[in-house]
């Protein structure tokens, strides 16, 4: 307990000691050395010093002219090896010597760290001195500059050179009395955390160097000069400033083989585990802010390809995904090249620019994440599609591969499932927060949820449940797009709804007249998505997802968003036998898909949407479309009788027979020409009822 104790109060002093010696003779010891010649470095035996291989030096010079970047500071983490930089043997031990190997390793671990206060000493000593002397006169570079790419270093050096490296030369002399180093270590890691801001800063430290060359020649020529002595090893500043970046990772290195090689019985093994397990959460946090650089580093990529128009270097933002995506126009049936940008809270929908002048993509809409859905449309005419419904806009997007959709949907899921994660421990952390005090409501919501008060704060809307696909949507599928995933009530108006396509009706979805090219043209209602006439659709309504601001709008929107009645109410009128949508009617049917139904000369024919509905089994109804809304032929199968037909040219043909009476179709497979054949034989002999086997299939499986 009292060597707890003393050893607690060693740390303390140790602190006070280090924070007065850095604040007091910082200044004093640099403008006493910026006085004199260039500087000398600490005389250290001929055996410490720092020695490269001649692949080394010219590697790393290689390296130093092209300059260094976040991506070669990242994969520092990865490189660093034992066989890269360890020694075989300690300082001054022959081959085949008897010393423990815990001993060599403790003295290989002095003999690093002597090199490397002899490195730091270059960089504060000698770099950072003989530049900001000359910055202090206003002729080369400003003294801002100079402190911001050498950042903490002389911090760093001061604890090397006065602190640690004495320790741990200090011990090794007492090592027949006290071989330990591992509470050493473990008294001096927690100060190691500083090298935080150093890795932090060591990219924009490089870019500083290069910028600044060009822009001060005698910047450069001083940096130069130094560089020609004999001290820096023919290497560049930039390289002598990654030094710190890797030593971090070797000291995880020799102490996991220090404690590797201690005999179980060894009273070091408790401190040295114990120091391990400190230079590991160092290393934690050194690579926790090489992580953090790396992604804004991203994120300001991302801002100079969108032509610095779209502000996104924000703490809060996390690039998830990017890339390629084909956009389905609603319009004209086609498809356009876009390009997406996936961040934990928003969506950038871009259009890449022909002339890349300053930018490669424009950014043309913003879609929040919040309250997002996302789900897979089957689709023949367009494969590997898939629906983004946000508040502001619904996209049809198509990807070029089945693995490439799925890796857009679950990245748009995870990015969904984590903005309603923390939406709900925020409105936890809120809820819970009502009796306590509001400084402590701020110190606690920043706690659960630090980005927060950071994130751009849109309209207050109900977030609806997210979208799953299940059979029942599968059941109304049609050949060229699934059926449109309309708003429920309370969803119209707060959220941009899913437009049907031009080419999926041809007649008006509410008032059921045909659309023709003159008189009666296609519009879309911009609540509900529906595709209707400009008599049903002369309507304006403010809709909360596009800013409250009045969109055109068909009558039956408008009544429910704005209580009022219109001019002409159709809620009462009776719908004729044909009047049943072709989508409410397949979602609820024994059987429908595409075929086409041929004339009495069988050479041409009218191709079409046909149903068999449910409730009502012995008729076939004849739509134009998939998404019409009412059928334009239907013929009673009762009495009638199937033929099979033998197939020509590649056609899979089959007849209905009454009388005099024939029609004759053709099916897209063979398949799907025995399903028919067998449901118009059972509607023909007026069974009503599926067969047992038939009723969990899907009657729309081949349409997809």
């Amino acid at each position: 307990m009292e060597g707890k104790v003393d050893n607690q109060q060693s740390v303390v002093k140790l602190v006070a000691a280090f924070e007065e010696h850095c604040r007091n003779n910082t200044s004093a010891q640099r403008d006493k050395q910026a006085a004199s010649q260039p500087q000398q470095l600490p005389t250290f035996p001929a055996s410490q010093s720092c020695s490269l291989t001649t692949e080394e030096n010219e590697e790393k010079d290689q390296q130093g002219r092209r300059g260094l970047s976040f991506k070669c500071l990242s994969s520092l983490r990865y490189k660093i090896r034992e066989d890269d930089w360890r020694r075989p043997q300690g300082p001054g031990l022959e081959p085949g010597s008897q010393e423990p190997e815990e001993k060599k390793i403790a003295l290989e671990l002095l003999e690093t760290e002597q090199a490397y206060v002899n490195r730091l000493h270059l960089l504060d000593q000698v770099f950072y001195t003989e530049l900001m002397k000359e910055a202090k006169t206003g002729k080369m570079v400003p003294e801002e500059v100079v402190k911001m790419i050498f950042s903490n270093i002389s911090s760093i050096y001061q604890f090397h050179a006065e602190f640690f490296l004495p320790e741990l030369q200090k011990r090794m002399e007492d090592w027949n009395c006290n071989p330990r180093i591992g509470d050493v270590i473990q008294k001096l890691a927690p100060f190691l955390k500083m090298y935080g801001e150093y890795v932090k800063n060591f990219d924009k430290a490089v870019e500083l160097i290069t910028a600044w060359s060009e822009k001060s020649p005698p910047f450069q020529e001083l940096i130069a000069d130094i560089q020609k002595r004999k001290v820096c090893a023919n290497l560049t500043l930039q390289h002598h400033m990654l030094e710190p970046v890797q030593r971090i990772p070797r000291y995880e290195l020799l102490l996991k083989d220090y404690v590797r090689k201690l005999p179980p019985q060894s009273p070091d093994r408790g401190d040295a585990e114990k120091a391990l397990e400190m230079i590991f959460m160092v290393a934690k946090h050194s690579n926790a802010a090489i992580a953090e650089m790396e992604r804004l580093q991203n994120l300001w990529v991302v801002y100079q390809r969108l032509g610095l128009e779209d502000d996104i270097v924000d703490p809060s933002n996390e690039l998830i995904k990017e890339g390629p995506i084909q956009k389905i126009s609603t319009r004209s049936n086609s498809t356009s090249e876009k390009y997406l940008f996936l961040f934990n809270n928003m969506l950038l929908y871009c259009v890449p620019k022909v002339i890349q002048v300053g930018a490669e993509f424009q950014v043309h809409l913003r879609m929040d994440v919040e309250g997002m859905k996302v789900r897979e449309l089957k689709d023949t005419e367009f494969p590997h599609t898939f629906l983004v419904s946000g508040k502001q806009r619904t996209l049809e997007l198509q990807a070029r591969s089945g693995e490439e959709m799925n890796a857009w949907i679950k990245a748009f899921q995870d990015a969904i499932d984590r903005r309603e994660k923390r939406s709900e421990t925020f409105k936890t952390a809120v809820h819970g927060l009502e009796t306590v005090t509001p400084a402590l409501q701020v110190t606690l919501l920043l706690s659960l949820c630090p980005t927060c008060l950071s994130v751009p704060q849109f309209p207050k809307l109900n977030r609806p449940g997210r979208m799953r696909r299940g059979r029942g949507e599968d059941r109304g599928a049609g050949t060229t797009q699934t059926m449109a995933s309309h708003p429920q009530t309370e969803e119209l108006g707060r959220r941009a709804p899913q437009w049907v396509r031009d080419n999926m009706v041809t007649m008006c979805m509410r008032c059921k007249e045909p659309f023709n090219a003159i008189t009666r043209r296609r519009h879309h209602c911009r609540a509900c998505g529906y595709v209707v006439c400009a008599r049903c659709s002369d309507y304006k309504a403010e809709l909360q997802y596009d800013g409250n601001r009045p969109n055109r709008v068909c009558q039956e929107c408008f009544i429910f968003l704005t209580g009022r009645t219109a001019l002409e109410d159709r809620e009462g009128k009776h719908k004729g036998i044909l009047e049943k949508g072709a989508a409410e009617v397949s979602s609820r049917s024994l059987l429908c898909s595409s075929l086409q139904l041929l004339d009495k000369n069988s050479k041409g024919g009218t191709r079409g949407w046909f149903v068999i509905p449910q409730d009502d089994p012995l008729v076939l109804y004849i739509y134009a479309a998939p998404q019409d809304v009412r059928a334009h032929t239907s013929i009673p199968l009762l009495g009638y009788q199937v033929r099979d037909m033998p197939q020509s040219e590649s056609r899979h043909l089959f007849q209905l027979v009454q009388s005099r009476q024939v029609f004759t179709f053709v099916a897209d497979t063979e398949e799907l020409k025995q399903r028919w054949m067998k449901a118009m034989a059972r509607s023909a002999a007026g069974i009503t009822h599926p067969e047992e086997e038939e009723e969990d299939a899907d009657p729309c499986d081949e349409a997809e």
